[in-house]
């Protein structure tokens, strides 16, 4: 049996303390935190209890004092609003979490919010809450590790062997999220995927009904029916029962596992053990001391024994597996010396040594062609001529790459069997396929991309935001941008979806209106490293536009003068598929002695970054501006004041060709014109 499989040795000091108080000091640091913010979910923690115990002590490999190790053990949280039992653990065992920030819960600017935020606290790999979300995190964990050892591992050299360990619940199991994702799951060869049911039968309308009354799930059948291996039953209390389940899980190298732990809400809890009121609310003073007698915790708040903490100490087996883990990459190094070298720069999550020269003479070729061609067909083309410097570039749909366009000559399946490819057929399923890639790049190694349109985007918004949040390199690839798909109609028309996307904080997005902006928004993306981006593209063709060097250089900068004119008398701002539209207009408008500048603005939001300086030079003051989108209008009020116009849609499509409805719609050059007339 490898290291990765073992049980690990109890750790040093175990003996000293009794089993009964390593586990209840989780109960009584989840109680105890939780009354002290009066906030908090103390129940799940409380539940938990004897689960986390075993895992941590006693299979997880990890190293508190590296919480960046490559090749530790993946631990996610589903159900984080019992995000105290993850930060005890983290304590307990040795990571930068101290008693103060335990203390601390859920006040402002402490390591310990209400649900764990990643890059906010040392061992926390990512952010959860949103229920569902995690599970579908965890998975693109654990396909990131089948795909990075099926892509780095050599006979004798196993240096990517590790298990991802998910704690879900009954709120998890009921988001449509998890049926996605776990669906997706079961046929992918996960085995290195564990997931731990918590089956309390509680949710927070419980205080109000039986949760049968809502949920009737036959939880283990629905896994089984998604081929995962299920392991029905596990009394959640009983430390022999869920070691013997973990064994059992980790015996079964080609599916994924779910542990079914049958547990009580709030153990030890009196009164409110077994009940909703545990859920979603501090115990109250009466209860914690009740539950302190009960378990037989006698210290005060806050208060642990030098023997328990000895027990959870992982800090010496944590150094230990890494310490042993580098002898073995410094072996591999060694013999397969290119290999170390990528696998090093693609954990770092650094960008190959030669992409920016790369992406340079990819975006000189692209405006040297001048193809007038879809920007989504701009977009495979980009993805064609950079994917081959970017070898950890893992692509996707949701069941419409032919649409799409995102396979390129090199996409590779990864399947039943395969892990060697690059691309996943993520089926119709946007938000499992969104949260998937959220655990895909935070498990490190690679950059998502994964497409369906743009109107389905609002499936997967949640995913967006969490990514967002967590400021991680991700690609969300929307397609079919506007009324310009024709004829599926208002059900497929994104109208609402630009203006929706760039409210989101952190998060970039482009709508190139030519191959060259599609290839510098593809560029931008990838080098982007603290944050995801939109990519957004159309189905119809656009005009290509000239540009110098200079203009080129500037599209990276969200916004730029595209044509310009002397003292112009108004300013046309357009995105994607209405920048040719602006041009147009902006020549019969000039055959009539009036000057415009037509400005190009790809990505409001890298826009709204730069220097007011440039925003000058862009958008002057004292100038009548119009803007021109195909969607609703008010988004560009704080561009054009109220003094200006925007030409958009403030309603929902028809079912018509991309012509008629331009037209129909009033996206023409005469109105664009006409109104430019009117405004000055």
């Amino acid at each position: 049996m490898t290291g990765n499989t073992a049980t690990l040795s109890p750790t040093t000091g175990a003996t000293a303390a009794s089993r009964t108080d390593i586990t209840n000091v989780l109960r009584a640091l989840a109680m105890d935190a939780v009354q002290k913010a009066n906030s908090g979910h103390p129940g799940m923690p409380m539940g938990m209890a004897e689960i986390a115990e075993v895992l941590w002590r006693h299979h997880l490999r990890h190293n508190p004092a590296n919480p960046k190790w490559a090749d530790r053990d993946r631990f996610v949280l589903s159900n984080g609003h019992g995000s105290m039992l993850l930060y005890s653990l983290l304590h307990l065992t040795g990571y930068d979490l101290s008693l103060d920030e335990l203390k601390n819960f859920r006040q402002l600017h402490s390591k310990t919010p209400g649900h764990p935020e990643y890059g906010h606290t040392p061992g926390v790999e990512t952010t959860t809450g949103p229920l569902g979300q995690g599970i579908a995190n965890a998975i693109g964990m654990a396909i990131a590790e089948r795909v990075l050892a099926a892509h780095f591992n050599r006979p004798g050299f196993e240096i990517v062997n590790h298990h991802t360990y998910v704690f879900l619940g009954d709120g998890c199991m009921m988001e449509g999220i998890s049926h996605e994702s776990c669906a997706l799951a079961g046929i992918l060869d996960l085995g290195k995927l564990i997931a731990f049911y918590d089956d309390n039968g509680i949710s927070i309308d419980s205080e109000k009904g039986n949760i049968k009354s809502w949920f009737i799930d036959d939880v283990p059948k629905r896994f089984e029916a998604y081929g995962w291996h299920v392991i029905p039953g596990v009394d959640g209390h009983n430390a022999d029962a869920i070691e013997a389940a973990i064994q059992k899980a980790k015996s079964f190298t080609d599916k994924p596992s779910l542990i079914c732990c049958k547990t009580v809400i709030a153990k030890g809890a009196p009164k409110k053990a077994g009940t909703g009121q545990a859920h979603g609310a501090a115990l109250g003073d009466e209860e914690v001391a009740a539950t302190r007698q009960a378990i037989g915790w006698p210290y005060p708040p806050f208060e642990i024994p030098q023997a328990v903490y000895a027990a959870w100490d992982a800090r010496d087996q944590g150094a230990h597996l890494e310490a042993e883990w580098n002898r073995k990459f410094a072996a591999y190094e060694a013999a397969h010396p290119e290999l170390a070298r990528e696998f090093k720069r693609r954990m770092a999550g650094e960008l190959p040594a030669n992409f920016k020269a790369h992406s340079s003479a990819f975006i000189n070729k692209t405006n040297e062609k001048a193809e007038t061609i879809a920007t989504r067909k701009a977009s495979q083309n980009a993805i064609e001529g950079l994917a081959p410097a970017l070898p950890e570039l893992i692509g996707g749909s949701a069941d419409l790459t032919g649409s799409n366009l995102t396979w390129w000559s090199g996409s590779k399946a990864i399947a039943k069997g395969d892990a060697s490819g690059n691309y996943l057929f993520y089926g119709v399923r946007e938000f499992g396929m969104s949260a998937i890639m959220n655990g895909l790049a935070l498990h490190g190694g690679f950059i998502p991309y994964g497409a369906t349109f743009l109107v389905f985007s609002d499936y997967a918004r949640n995913a967006l935001r969490m990514a967002s949040l967590m400021k991680i390199r991700n690609l969300f690839v929307y397609t079919h941008d506007s009324i310009g798909l024709g004829e599926d109609g208002p059900t497929h028309q994104p109208i609402e979806h630009l203006a929706c996307l760039r409210l989101i904080p952190n998060l970039d997005v482009w709508r190139p209106c030519d191959t060259v902006e599609s290839a510098v928004t593809w560029t931008a993306a990838i080098e982007r490293a603290n944050g995801p981006s939109v990519l957004v593209f159309s189905r119809q063709n656009l005009a290509f536009q000239k540009r110098s060097e200079q203009q080129i250089a500037s599209i990276r900068r969200g916004a730029y003068v595209l044509v310009d004119a002397a003292s112009p008398k108004a300013l046309l701002i357009a995105t994607g598929s209405e920048v040719q539209l602006a041009i147009e207009a902006q020549k019969q408008l000039a055959s009539k002695g009036i000057p415009v500048r037509v400005i190009s603005m790809p990505s409001t939001t890298v826009f709204d970054r730069q220097d007011e300086a440039y925003k000058q030079t862009v958008l002057p003051a004292g100038i009548k501006r119009i803007a021109i989108e195909a969607g609703v209008t008010d988004f560009w009020r704080k561009y054009v004041g109220l003094e200006g116009m925007v030409i958009g849609i403030d309603r929902f499509g028809e079912s018509a060709p991309a012509n008629q409805l331009f037209e129909y719609f009033g996206l023409t050059v005469t109105n664009i014109v006409n109104t430019v007339s009117g405004v000055i």
